[in-house]
């Protein structure tokens, strides 16, 4: 059985936007070049559909009640979406501008860098710029327009997606493993070296992949930085734990204990503002389509030398 909120029209959505923006009735009909009347008569019949009054008439002007609010929140998403669209259909096979990728360091230089050329050859006129963060990037007060991390940022202007996963494991230098011995157990690390994180400088605790994986570790070498710690471990300053993507620098490291891993999740988050941008949309879409296809490498149990 149809209900009122069944007969929503969108040009009555669109008028209240005004409303709230202009903060009065005497304003939207200005901007509209109609009536105060006609105004308050679409306002009313919008308040009718939805069940309930939306906006409160104050000294100091109209104040949203929490149905205006939601309401407000339900037509700016329509509102996107309509004018993206609008966008798409008028220029379609126009991919151009700037877009802000943020994310981490190890994942921008050990495996992103090399792939986004292909996204350059696909779309010549965008311009991209990876940027690196040790911390969360805030997309909702536009650091980035989009930000890529192992955990789902909070934020309710964020529109996130989980676009893949990946394992962590535990590897070490030729040359640490002659002098200090292979470890056949979980139980044997307890008597060897680790390279990780400075506690207390580590800002995202999704990257303490090395106490996941052995607890108590004992660091003897440590960094805020996965390549210095790669680089240290390769040297033979002893075992670190490391993401798969990281089998891209050949290091000489190799596996410990393959059956030790650890799984990551990889989010891509944007603000609602800019998501349906082409060019955004345009880079959602090859980060998606990269890390579904290298889905069983970025999951495989490490098997390769670094």
């Amino acid at each position: 059985m149809a209900t009122a909120i069944d007969h929503l029209d969108w040009d009555d959505l669109k008028l209240f936007l005004i409303v709230v923006r202009c903060k009065s009735v005497t304003g939207a009909a200005r901007e509209l070049k109609v009536s105060h009347s006609t105004v308050s008569r679409r306002l009313a019949r919008l308040e009718y559909t939805v069940g309930g009054a939306l906006v409160e008439r104050t000294r100091d002007g109209l104040l949203l009640t929490p149905a205006g609010l939601v309401t407000m929140r339900r037509a700016e998403e329509i509102e996107n979406g309509v004018n993206a669209l609008r966008t798409d259909v008028s220029n379609r096979d126009e991919i151009r501008g700037t877009v802000r990728l943020a994310t981490m360091e190890g994942i921008a230089t050990l495996y992103l860098s090399a792939r986004l050329v292909e996204l350059s050859s696909r779309y010549p006129d965008l311009a991209l710029e990876l940027v690196t963060s040790p911390q969360t990037v805030r997309v909702a007060r536009r650091e980035a327009d989009l930000f890529l991390s192992f955990f789902k940022p909070h934020g309710s202007a964020l529109d996130s997606q989980l676009i893949g996963r990946f394992n962590t494991g535990l590897f070490a230098s030729q040359s640490y493993l002659e002098r200090n011995g292979i470890p056949s157990h979980a139980a044997d690390l307890r008597e060897h070296r680790f390279v990780g994180y400075i506690e207390e400088l580590v800002q995202l605790e999704s990257v303490l992949w090395l106490e996941e994986l052995v607890p108590a570790p004992k660091i003897t070498f440590s960094s805020n930085s996965m390549m210095s710690q790669m680089f240290a471990a390769s040297a033979g300053a002893g075992i670190v734990a490391l993401p798969e993507f990281a089998r891209s620098l050949n290091l000489g490291l190799v596996p410990v204990l393959q059956e030790l891993t650890g799984v990551r999740e990889i989010w891509l988050s944007a603000h609602h503002d800019l998501a349906y941008l082409p060019r955004v949309r345009a880079v959602k879409r090859f980060l998606k389509e990269l890390f579904q296809r290298d889905e069983q490498r970025l999951m495989r149990k490490a098997s390769w030398s670094l």
